[in-house]
Parts: C-alpha cells; sequence; structure tokens
C-alpha cells in the first residue's frame, strides 16, 4: 500500500514537472512571438517612413541621372551601375571559390584536426567585422597586387565578405542529404564524383542557392569595406561596357574603372546639411531596400521551387 501511495505521489510529481515545463515552454513561445512582432513592426515603420520621404524622388530621371550638386537634379546612374558591377564581379569570385571549397571540405578532406581547425576557422570568418576585411583588402590588392581602387577590387573584396557564408551554406546544404542516397548510388557504381555531381548537388542546389542569394543580398548594402579600399563618394561618369561590338565582343576594361556604390551615394548625401539631399538619401536607401527584398524573395522561391519536388 505504501509503495503505490508512493508511486501515485510519483507520477502526479512528474505530471506536475510536465505541466510546468509546457507552461514555461509556452511562456517562451508567446514572448519569442512578441519580440518578432514589434521588431517587424520597427522595422517595418522605419522603412515605411523612409520610403515616404523618398518616393517623390523616384523617378525614371533619378536612375539615369548622375550625382549633382543640385539635390533636384542628382540621381544614382553611377552608383547603381556600380553596384550591378561590383556584385557581378563579387558572384564570379566567391560562388565558384565557395562551392567547390565546401564540397571539398564536406565530402573529399579526411576528419582530422586540420579540417577540424579549417571548419573552425571558416565559421568564425562569417561573423568577422565588414572593416576587417577592408583593410586586408587595402593591404592585400590595392597595396601589394597593385589591382588600384577598381571594380575588380571592390568585387573581390566583398567576395572574401561572402565566401565563409557560401561556404558553410554549401557544407550545410551537402550534409543535409540523407546517407542512404550516396548509399544506393554507391551501390548502383557510381563513382565518387557521379555521386556528387549527378546526386548530391542537384538535390542540394536549392539551399546552396538560397546561401549564395542571401550572401550577395549582404554584400550589397556594405559600405565600410568599401571605403576603406577608396571607393570613390562621387562620380560623374561610368566605367566602360562589359559589351562590345567588336569581336571577342566582351570587354574587360571596365574591371579597372573607378566606382562607387549605393550605399557611399547614400552617405555622401546624408552627410551633407541640405535637407533635400536627405530626400535623394532615402529615396536611394528605399531603392536598395527593394532591391535587397527581392533577391530575398528570389531565394526563398528559388528554394521553394527546388525542394517541391525533393522526396526522400
Amino acid at each position: 500500500m505504501a509503495q503505490e501511495t508512493l508511486q501515485s505521489e510519483n507520477v502526479q510529481s512528474i505530471r506536475a514537472n510536465i505541466q510546468q515545463r509546457q507552461l514555461i515552454n509556452s511562456l517562451f513561445g508567446v514572448l519569442g512571438l512578441l519580440v518578432i512582432f514589434i521588431a517587424v513592426i520597427v522595422l517595418f515603420s522605419l522603412t515605411l517612413a523612409m520610403a515616404m520621404d523618398g518616393a517623390a524622388r523616384i523617378t525614371p530621371e533619378f536612375f539615369i541621372s548622375f550625382p549633382s550638386r543640385k539635390p533636384e537634379q542628382a540621381g544614382i546612374l553611377s552608383a547603381w551601375v556600380g553596384t550591378s558591377l561590383v556584385m557581378l564581379v563579387t558572384a564570379c569570385a566567391a560562388v565558384p571559390l565557395g562551392v567547390a571549397s565546401g564540397i571539398y571540405l564536406e565530402e573529399y578532406a579526411a576528419k582530422n584536426w586540420i579540417s577540424d581547425i579549417i571548419e573552425i576557422n571558416v565559421t568564425n570568418l562569417a561573423g568577422v567585422p565588414s572593416i576587417i576585411y577592408g583593410l586586408l583588402a587595402l593591404g592585400l590588392f590595392v597595396y601589394q597586387l597593385q589591382l588600384g581602387q577598381t571594380v575588380l577590387t571592390g568585387g573581390l573584396t566583398l567576395s572574401l565578405l561572402i565566401l565563409p557564408v557560401v561556404i558553410v551554406t554549401t557544407r550545410e546544404s551537402i550534409r543535409a542529404i540523407p546517407n542512404s542516397l550516396r548509399e544506393a548510388a554507391y551501390g548502383l557504381g557510381a563513382s565518387k564524383w557521379q555521386v556528387i555531381w549527378d546526386h548530391i548537388l542537384p538535390y542540394s542546389f536549392g539551399s546552396i542557392l538560397t546561401g549564395i542569394i542571401i550572401g550577395l543580398s549582404r554584400a550589397i548594402g556594405q559600405t565600410a569595406p568599401l571605403i576603406t579600399i577608396g571607393a570613390l563618394t562621387f562620380i560623374a561618369f561610368l566605367p566602360d561596357s562589359p559589351v562590345k561590338s567588336e569581336f571577342p565582343f566582351i570587354s574587360l576594361a571596365w574591371l579597372q574603372a573607378p566606382f562607387t556604390v549605393m550605399p557611399i551615394q547614400m552617405f555622401n548625401w546624408v552627410s551633407r546639411p541640405n535637407p533635400e539631399f536627405q530626400v535623394n538619401a532615402a529615396a536611394a536607401g528605399t531603392v536598395l531596400t527593394l532591391m535587397t527584398l527581392a533577391m530575398n524573395s528570389l531565394a526563398i522561391y528559388l528554394r521553394y521551387r527546388f525542394r517541391r519536388g525533393i522526396k526522400w
């Protein structure tokens, strides 16, 4: 009888403990939702206020005009063209190297203390402040390699910034593929590279592409590393066109051109006392925010698109 009473008390104690944990879990869930809701409301309010301030300046002329001392005539032509070219170099440099590094570290590298050190360092590099990459690029690309303050230097600088993000995303995407898929391919006589190329990469491509776009959307808003390497704050001309009418129809002269980007143009306008330049900065900030949201929306769509047909 005493044993049954003790067991009943233990059961009641366990139930009370479970109910208490469930209550704490629910409270933390509600608190988390409340924090997210407040953060979204604040972010939406600030973005809406910026868009309302700059809406009057978002016209076709704003996109096809160079910066000017007259705020009503100033535009973002050189800024958005420079941003596009820099991001093109960034993607061409960071994506192949980052994806290849992620594949090697996850599929080919031996699991020992050296690979552990590399993994820790790559993960830590993803959290290094962007100004550090600017200082590194200033010493390496500008002074040592003599690349100058050009589009090429800016793109390589931002590629260093997002490279750890691409590597980590690639590794996590590949790691998420079940081992049964690899074993089935090996069982049918496929080589290691055939398994990776024909099975692993197609199934993980959506997640890898999502990480790449998120990394590029982070790089598109960076200012500190580009200012560090000497990007111009005022520029009234465009780099040479990447496409030309003569054979071989492609020109690389634009890689050696000076440049500016939209965050730097915004910084230039915000630092001026004239309130009309503040309106221009708000308009440019709205455009940059829309570009970033478009890139993130594309990442979400691609992830959904590629994962829709995956069934393990």
